[in-house]
């Protein structure tokens, strides 16, 4: 094994430039790392409403799973993070089950250059009460794909937030191509896809996705939290190959009625334009000429973080710069993931354009 699938194509340039950085950045090794294991902490959503978690899984028995056929059905597993009307009693859910986090742990330092040892993943805490009563109400419900490889876990922070300010979140596991995800039955299904897909992989992941999405779609009415949405305002946002799907997913089903593409490519089909369309990226990404290209002529709202890169969209936000602050990462692998920048600055743009698209807030931000 060598390194997880991430978003697609060119991501082993960006693993090798993480190398290249760290064998050039040896003046700015990190200091010694802590006796004990680091528990990292999420940021707490902003808005006014507490926060509930519920999982779900759902089976679609017309499609075979294309990454283990011996499987038989395709089978994906959600959480749906929504306003809650008290979280009294309800425990704060981790972000990792317990079955999850040491395969996370075991697999994380393949790809991203995350410490082997030193950290407790297990410990990690959502700000999310595991089957808190919803708050009354009908509430937009939006969909989340993860980057390619990516579990939805790393997407727990954007989810909280959007519903602390009264959205219903639906984070969508890729099993199979997730670095990890629990099943119903307690087992954990890891990634079979290693190294940098082909371009036909690539087509199958984000073909997969968009089929996975719409099964989603089809079963909110399933949702322990079902009576509380309104499918008439339903949006999709999608990091890295998930943009890629999000975007494909709001081009092909009219009841998608907002997209946004977190750093993900958009050149394998035109985009239609009959959306709302937002079009976030980083100045440090390798892959930004061929985002540019693929996203000319779009209309859209678009915005770049500055002096961040890839990860930036996800947990590691606020994950890496703690693992840094702790002697954990090096500077080469924090500029890597996250970039050299002011991480919790870019989450803050990121949640802020994110609440607008969506229709919580204004966009108070400089275009």
């Amino acid at each position: 094994m060598t390194t997880l699938s991430r978003r697609g194509l060119g991501k082993a340039a960006l693993l090798g430039a993480t190398t290249a950085l760290l064998g050039s950045r040896a003046a700015h090794a990190a200091p010694p790392a802590p006796a004990g294991p680091l528990v990292p902490v999420l940021p707490a959503p902003t808005g006014p409403h507490p926060v509930g978690v519920v999982r779900h899984a759902f089976t679609d028995r017309s499609r075979t799973d294309p990454w283990d056929p011996a499987r038989g059905a395709r089978q994906v597993v959600v959480s749906a993070v929504y306003p809650a009307r008290t979280v009294a009693g309800r425990p704060r859910a981790p972000q990792l089950t317990p079955a999850e986090a040491p395969v996370f742990a075991r697999l994380a330092p393949l790809v991203r250059g995350l410490p082997a040892t030193g950290v407790d993943w297990g410990a990690v805490l959502t700000h999310a009460h595991t089957g808190a009563p919803p708050l009354p109400g009908r509430r937009p419900v939006v969909l989340y794909t993860p980057g390619g490889g990516d579990a939805r876990t790393l997407g727990t922070g954007l989810a909280e937030e959007l519903a602390s300010h009264g959205t219903v979140v639906v984070l969508v596991d890729h099993p199979g191509e997730a670095s990890q995800v629990e099943l119903p039955d307690g087992t954990v299904r890891e990634t079979v896809l290693y190294g940098p897909p082909d371009p036909a992989t690539f087509r199958t992941m984000v073909d997969t996705r968009v089929a996975d999405l719409r099964l989603v779609l089809d079963r909110l009415g399933e949702l322990t939290v079902a009576a509380v949405t309104d499918p008439r305002r339903t949006g999709v946002y999608g990091h890295s190959a998930g943009g890629t799907a999000a975007a494909l997913l709001a081009a092909r089903d009219p009841r998608i009625r907002a997209v946004a593409d977190l750093e993900g490519y958009l050149d394998l089909e035109p985009w239609p334009g009959r959306r709302p369309l937002l079009l976030l990226r980083t100045d440090g990404f390798e892959g930004a000429g061929r985002i540019e290209s693929s996203w000319a002529g779009l209309r859209a709202r678009r915005r770049t973080l500055r002096a961040a890169n890839h990860w930036v969209f996800t947990d590691h936000a606020a994950l890496v710069p703690q693992l840094h602050a702790a002697g954990l990462v090096t500077d080469a692998v924090r500029d890597g993931l996250v970039g050299p920048g002011d991480a919790a600055a870019a989450t803050a743009v990121v949640r802020r354009e994110l609440r607008a698209l969506f229709g919580h807030a204004p966009a108070r931000v400089r275009r």
